[in-house]
């Protein structure tokens, strides 16, 4: 199984342990934030389940009817998992909204502060892991997964933090406005997921490092061609799609020219992963004299 699927996998079946613990800390003290926390736990293993599917289908090679494979079908994932986040902020909000017209203190606080804070250490953990290999194996569906989990993480943090004040404090209103402050955060960074996302839907550039790194190949390795010019650049999930001109002497071979090519190509399978190039040879007389100076 591939790599980003196994984590993906176990993403799932993280999640599954960390609602148990969350449902039992509520079972056991009726807290209204823990409550809530319980329910944002159902949508990640709702996201996470999506995200094992989307990636699934983003490991397909392409066919006849997506010649381009279907590496963007993390993206979508991504942005359900920022409208599940946003359906989470608005369930707790509704339970913080009925908490504060009837707020009482939770009962055996330390057992439920035990199991959440248990749930919250695996969860911190578990982000880590997927935002660090959804980084590295440029995987938009991993990513997102690890932003949804550290809104959980946020949200425990929260709660705990009620538990900790309300007994202090007397003051059992604290437990639902603690609950409703998270859920704003929340909201917040279920847009910023969604925005982002959007952005690989719509054929966004790689970030400025990655554009400037494809340039400076270019430039280092068609000796021989006068200068490349349109240099066109995306991203699909994991995949960097490159197109660009490239200008060679119109006295030049076909074969010479294929052979730069090569080169060109070689360059960046050995620097870069999962890209997809596209040179398009042009005449002398094509020369725009701008776009990339080769050395």
């Amino acid at each position: 199984m591939n790599r980003t699927l196994v984590v993906a996998a176990a993403s799932v079946v993280i999640g599954i342990l960390v609602l148990a613990l969350k449902t039992g800390a509520w079972w056991v003290t009726g807290s209204v934030a823990l409550l809530s926390d319980a329910l944002e736990s159902i949508i990640n293993v709702a996201a996470s389940l999506a995200a094992l599917v989307a990636l699934n289908i983003s490991q397909r090679p392409a066919d006849d009817n997506h010649q381009y494979g279907h590496h963007k079908a993390e993206y979508i994932s991504a942005v359900l998992e920022g409208v599940l986040i946003v359906v989470a902020a608005g369930s707790i909000l509704r339970e913080s909204y009925y908490g504060l017209l009837d707020p009482r203190l939770p009962d055996q606080p330390y057992q439920g502060m035990l199991l959440n804070g248990i749930a919250t250490i695996i969860n911190a953990v578990w982000c880590v892991v997927l935002l660090r290999s959804g980084r590295k194996w440029r995987s938009p569906a991993l990513v997102a997964d690890g932003k949804h989990l550290m809104t959980d993480v946020v949200t425990s943090g929260g709660v705990l933090a009620g538990f900790v004040l309300v007994p202090i404090t007397g003051w059992p209103m604290l437990d639902p406005l603690l609950a409703g402050i998270v859920a704003l955060n929340i909201l917040w960074t279920g847009w910023t997921l969604m925005r982002d996302s959007v952005g690989g839907l719509m054929d966004a550039a790689p970030p400025a490092d990655v554009v400037a790194r494809i340039r400076e190949l270019v430039s280092l390795h068609a000796d021989g061609a006068l200068e490349a010019h349109d240099l066109r650049t995306r991203h699909a999930g994991r995949m960097t799609f490159v197109e660009f001109h490239l200008v060679v002497p119109g006295e030049m071979t076909v074969a010479a020219a294929h052979e730069i090519c090569d080169r060109i190509e070689s360059a960046f399978e050995a620097d870069m992963e999962d890209m997809v190039i596209t040179i398009h040879v042009e005449p002398e007389a094509e020369a725009k004299h701008k776009g990339v100076v080769v050395l």
